[in-house]
């Protein structure tokens, strides 16, 4: 690592020295941001109905972009103003190098240092410019518009600064800044690559020839765990996603749909629900992550989807040979060619206030940049004769958020279907929807998928990547040495490298499909899905307990005689919060027959004597629980710390029946609850409970709750290795739900009637930024925890009686 000399900061003062360093290392604001800031506006309303929601509605999509950015940062102006500076690769100037964002998001915890190379490299201006090439005019114009009602805001807390008080903790520090349209354009770049490149970022923007010691990675992960999280930073990032049509609808041409992301509570990645109106052409309401001015799970008059995380792998290893005489060459058909080496430079700010320069060069090659592993894994690190390139699908598909902006206005079924497959955007997620009048419901992983058929894997392999697929048999390691192994293009491919939409699963049922982030091959279990390629995510696989119990759920729904839409709408919304433990429901009873009969259980120790664990009353509060994670339930937190401990028995010896892929949905089955491990993990739980001062029988809301304006507010839903479908996971150590969680985030369930979309809403984590940080946002956070569904105010009309209603014009 070099250094230049050191600059001073007294000499341009804070603000002139980040302004000065913006224009030097990201980039100056192109012509194109400075023309379309001058393009006049028109006129714009912010309505805020119950919990704080906003409906923006205007008379020109820029003016739309406006009221939309004002409203966001009027809610989130410090997670979005610390996410620009992240996206702008300058974390290092205003937090310093070693630093790590405060907020979990899809690209990990990397120090600021590599998170500011990665974004230079892969969301600097040309990025920019080529995401903005291929954006409709209109969304063009959106965005820029977005840019302008975020600086809105801004500005209005800086003439005010001193004076802002509890506002926003963020309104006078020098980090938040006004944006153009380029740092939106860069957070849409950001989102594409979280389920690629944003796995490896160290090891990506550290690698060096040869280099004597690997790269070491920001988690604790081994490879293979790492590989196991196709998005973000932890198991159980994802959702569940129901579909029912009219055969369990009982009502011809009607269907009903539940979207559940279990998503970030705080943080960059954060969901914010909205909805946005410009009469006669978008009339939309749903979620978008922070930052972007779309809504990107939602529904209109007349469609309805939601996403889950996909299965398929969107990155793809490439192992390089390298020319014995130079490792930053690499042979390609016997001929050398060189990497592409591109420096880039860092502005860090050290204690003393002083900015140095720190300078790094990324490596690339034909097929992506070098990425060392070795830190993970010997065999995969930048020696003097091989390298391994990773190549992300998304860093070329600029088609997501126009695909998005698309949806928000389709009016059909077909419709929606027809611009998933022309489109072949989706970057990481399955897809589910229904139309209005329409009985069928659409399952599909359409999107930009790497162009690997199991053909050119095979033909394509090396010993390396043999021995890699048995770590894992999803990503495909392709030999780099010879230029047939380049990923495939199909004929009139919208993107090169990718496979043809009629090699990807889809499916149109008239009863239900779901998925729960697992294969999709099991969408609907009366048609499996087969003979796809193995990117895709494989087949025959077993399902999460979360999976299996969402698939139950969703047969019994299906199966439940409904008459209506309307019917099934509401059984849905109870029965999807009921916060059942698949793993209790299958399989307590037969456990707790094992591990009670001694009624005592010897516990051997590690530096003391054995001990002998008196588990009788722990038997007794687990039989009394209900097997549900309600906030008031007693036996839930007992019951998750003999899970946990019951998970350390490995599959093949703790079931009697291994999983069949021919009943996927029964097995595995039967647990051999004899084995003395199993008595001796509950007396380990008992011991647990003990050493966290909880009682064996403490309510789950004691322990499970979140902080919002001075309230402890109890939550229900466990995590997925309990098999919870409602899923709450604070993921830190203990059960508190704050911005560093994951968990249920926004609900939805809708349908359709003679008066068009009806749509039921929740938002866990609130809209404000401070909801679940013991700030104002009370009121969403109540309304989840109480399972209190909002009628979501869709239609004019129903706005204007909201009695909570305030109203907002921006003048342009």
């Amino acid at each position: 690592m070099k250094t230049t000399p050191r600059l001073r900061a007294c000499a341009l003062g804070r603000r002139m020295l980040a302004i000065a360093l913006a224009g030097t290392f990201i980039g100056a604001a192109p012509a194109w941001a400075r023309r379309e800031a001058s393009t006049p506006a028109a006129s714009i309303e912010i309505r805020r109905t119950a919990d704080g929601l906003p409906h923006v509605r205007a008379d020109s999509w820029r003016g739309l972009g406006i009221g939309y950015g004002q409203a966001q940062a009027e809610d989130a102006l410090c997670t979005l103003a610390d996410a620009f500076v992240t996206y702008s690769g300058q974390r290092s100037l205003y937090f310093g190098a070693e630093g790590k964002p405060a907020t979990r998001s899809t690209f990990g915890e990397a120090a600021n240092l590599d998170l500011d190379f990665f974004f230079q490299a892969f969301a600097g201006n040309d990025a920019v410019e080529a995401l903005k090439r291929e954006q409709p005019a209109e969304l063009n114009e959106l965005i820029a518009g977005y840019a302008e009602g975020y600086n809105r805001h801004v500005r209005s807390l800086q003439s005010q600064r001193g004076r802002t008080g509890a506002l926003h903790a963020c309104a006078n520090a020098s980090w938040v800044r006004t944006i153009g349209p380029e740092d939106v354009y860069r957070r849409m770049i950001a989102a594409g690559l979280a389920g690629g490149y944003t796995h490896f970022i160290p090891e990506i923007v550290k690698a060096q020839p040869a280099a004597t010691a690997p790269p070491v990675p920001a988690d604790k992960f081994s490879l293979s765990s790492r590989l196991d999280i196709p998005v973000g930073d932890a198991r159980g990032i994802g959702s569940n996603v129901l579909a029912f049509g009219q055969a369990a609808t009982g009502e011809r041409g009607s269907s009903v749909l539940f979207g559940n992301p279990h998503w970030y509570w705080g943080g960059p990645d954060r969901f914010y629900q909205v909805h946005l109106t410009l009469p006669g052409k978008l009339d939309v309401a749903g979620v978008s992550f922070l930052g972007i001015p779309l809504v990107m799970i939602g529904f209109n008059n007349d469609v309805a989807w939601s996403h889950t995380v996909s299965a398929a792998r969107r990155f793809g290893l490439f192992e390089l040979t390298l020319d014995p005489a130079d490792p930053t060459r690499y042979l390609v058909d016997g001929v050398a060619e060189p990497m592409k080496a591109r420096p880039l430079a860092v502005a860090v700010r050290r204690p003393d206030g002083t900015v140095d320069l720190v300078r790094r060069t990324l490596y690339r090659t034909r097929f992506g940049p070098v990425v060392d592993l070795g830190a993970r894994n010997a065999a995969l690190g930048w020696s003097a004769h091989k390298a391994i390139a990773i190549r992300d699908v998304n860093a070329d598909n600029r088609r997501i958020f126009r695909n998005f902006f698309r949806w928000d206005q389709a009016r059909s079924l077909d419709e929606f279907i027809g611009i998933q497959r022309e489109e072949l955007a989706m970057p990481w997620v399955n897809t589910a929807a229904i139309g209005r009048g329409d009985g069928r419901v659409w399952y599909a992983d359409i999107g930009a998928i790497p162009g690997v058929p199991d053909a050119l894997r095979a033909s394509c392999a090396t010993p390396l990547s043999k021995a890699f697929a048995a770590l894992d048999p999803a990503t495909p390691m392709l030999d780099g040495s010879r230029s047939a192994c380049e990923w495939q293009s199909a004929r009139n491919a919208v993107q090169a490298g990718t496979l043809p939409v009629d090699r990807m699963p889809s499916l149109l049922r008239e009863d239900y499909v779901a998925n729960m982030n697992d294969s999709y091959w099991l969408t609907n279990p009366a048609q499996p899905l087969t003979g796809l390629p193995s990117i895709l995510g494989g087949e025959g696989q077993a399902l999460s307990m979360r999976g299996q119990a969402g698939h139950r759920m969703a047969g019994a729904l299906a199966g439940a005689g409904e008459s209506s839409a309307k019917g099934l709408a509401d059984r849905l919304m109870r029965t999807t919060q009921e916060a059942r433990s698949y793993s209790a429901d299958q399989f307590k009873t037969v456990l707790l027959d094992g591990a009670c009969a001694p009624g005592r259980v010897e516990l051997a120790a590690d530096d003391a004597k054995p001990r002998t664990v008196d588990v009788r009353s722990a038997c007794e509060v687990l039989r009394r629980w209900s097997n549900r994670a309600g906030a008031q339930d007693r036996g839930v937190l007992l019951w998750d710390a003999f899970w946990e401990r019951l998970q350390k028995i490995p599959a093949q010896e703790f079931y009697t029946q291994a999983f069949s892929a021919a009943a996927p949905l029964q097995t595995p089955a039967g647990v051999n609850a004899a084995d003395p491990r199993v008595a001796r993990a509950l007396a380990g739980a008992v011991e647990d409970m003990a050493r966290h001062g909880w009682a064996l029988d403490a309510p789950l809301g004691e322990h499970r709750f979140a902080r919002s304006e001075g309230r402890q507010v109890p939550l229900f839903g466990g995590c997925d290795i309990e098999g919870y479908f409602t899923v709450s996971c604070a993921n830190d150590g203990d059960y508190t739900m704050g911005n560093r969680s994951h968990g249920n985030t926004y609900l939805q369930v809708v349908y359709f009637d003679r008066h068009g979309v009806q749509a039921r809403t929740l938002l866990a984590h609130g809209e404000p930024e401070t909801a679940v940080a013991n700030g104002p946002g009370l009121a969403s956070v109540a309304r989840y925890a109480r399972k209190d569904w909002l009628r979501f105010p869709f239609r004019e009309e129903d706005i204007a009686r909201d009695p909570l209603l305030r109203r907002v014009t921006v003048r342009p």
